[in-house]
């Protein structure tokens, strides 16, 4: 008896170191597995399902894939001038995935589940014969016989004179950036001078070639330019074009951001209500990040897309390949899996969509649930958020 208390009371003793080394491997077994060289691909190989699912149910749906880190306009929100000065120093052409890699990426991520691929950038027109690729990544076809909805995302300074060599070669949609429609308002946002009339003219351009439904995004800061919200709200009611307000992120870590410059999308709601009655409508698709309200006189809708003040983590269904090859689960991730370095060193179709597979299968990722005023302080493993203009939008 007396030996069996002692042994209770050593082990009573044990106890908190013991729990503290299950918690450390718990930690250590849930952090997922980064894919960076050939010696990291599972020696069992998977047969893509077309229905890959992450840890919280979600389907992949969505490739974003950013063609190029560079960018002609300096906004304030991604590529402060401060930070991307003239001295800054851009990725060599063949650090980035050529189009041949670009297009097998999205073919497996296709087997995977995924419907729709935008190309983003940095400015993805600025990326030398980009209609070549859209017109490889306009043959791909889900399992099923199904064709990809190929979409773009530009700040529109080129889009007059590439919207018809762009339908031509396959895509279907363009989404603008258009911050302010009073020019000097939108030259201070674009850092660089460019005149909004140019963008508009794009936009009308577009849409006469047929690059629809066109959606303009307008991101938002406190200050600078959310006088402009019931203006730009106004312009484009009764128009074949689908607004959509974004407030300010804390993506990447130089754009300075801060919680009091973010505008609420319910304040953006109810400002334009207060002139444009409005009311709420439901979602076209499971996932979509945009919540939608329509004028009540039937003439157009409106979008707001509240990652700060209202999450939509639960139905993330994105994936987004970095300029130089990197797959990111996130767009506030801090790190990505090197697919480049996989197909540069031999990986075969199968071993990269087993790759692809398990990462997508391990995916965690609900920062916007957890953020909070604080959201711009560095977690404790000192890593750095990735940049917008190095991710994609």
């Amino acid at each position: 008896m007396n030996a069996s208390i002692a042994d209770m009371r050593s082990l009573s003793r044990q106890l908190p170191a013991r729990m503290a080394w299950l918690v450390m491997m718990a930690q250590k077994i849930s952090e997922p597995t980064y894919f960076r060289g050939l010696s990291d691909i599972p020696v069992e190989l998977e047969t893509p399902t077309g229905a890959a699912a992450d840890t919280r149910n979600r389907p992949l749906r969505d490739l974003r894939i950013s063609v190029t880190d560079r960018c002609n306009f300096r906004c304030v929100y991604c590529m402060p001038k401060e930070i991307f000065g003239k001295d800054f120093t851009f990725m060599q052409r063949d650090e980035l995935l050529t189009f041949e890699e670009i297009t097998r990426v999205a073919r497996i991520a296709v087997g995977h589940g995924v419907e729709k691929i935008r190309l983003t950038g940095g400015e993805p027109l600025l990326r030398k014969g980009l209609e070549e690729l859209v017109g490889m990544l306009a043959a791909l076809r889900t399992p099923d016989g199904h064709e990809i909805d190929i979409a773009l995302t530009t700040n529109g300074s080129a889009l007059a004179a590439k919207a018809q060599s762009l339908k031509d070669a396959g895509l279907k949609r363009v989404t603008v950036s258009l911050d302010s429609l009073d020019d000097a308002t939108f030259r201070a946002m674009n850092g660089v001078s460019f005149p909004v009339a140019r963008v508009l003219h794009g936009i009308d351009v577009a849409h006469e070639v047929g690059l629809g439904p066109i959606k303009i995004n307008m991101v938002m800061k406190r200050g600078q330019n959310d006088h402009d919200i019931v203006a730009m709200a106004r312009r484009f009611k009764g128009s074949p074009y689908i607004l959509r307000f974004i407030e300010f992120m804390d993506v990447g870590t130089t754009n300075g951001w801060k919680m009091g410059e973010v505008v609420p999308s319910a304040e953006v709601i109810s400002r334009i209500h207060a002139e444009l009655p409005l009311e709420e409508v439901a979602p076209n698709y499971n996932g979509e990040t945009s919540v939608r309200w329509r004028y009540r006189d039937g003439s157009g809708e409106i979008g707001v897309i509240s990652s700060v003040t209202q999450s939509f983590c639960r139905s993330c269904t994105r994936v987004r390949v970095s300029t130089e090859g990197k797959l990111f689960t996130c767009l506030f991730a801090t790190d990505g899996h090197d697919l480049r370095a996989l197909m540069r060193g031999g990986c075969s179709d199968e071993q990269l969509s087993t790759v692809m597979a398990h990462i997508w299968r391990e995916r965690t990722d609900r920062y916007s649930e957890m953020r909070s005023a604080k959201t711009n302080e560095l977690p404790a493993t000192g890593k750095k958020k990735i940049e917008m203009s190095y991710i994609g939008g």
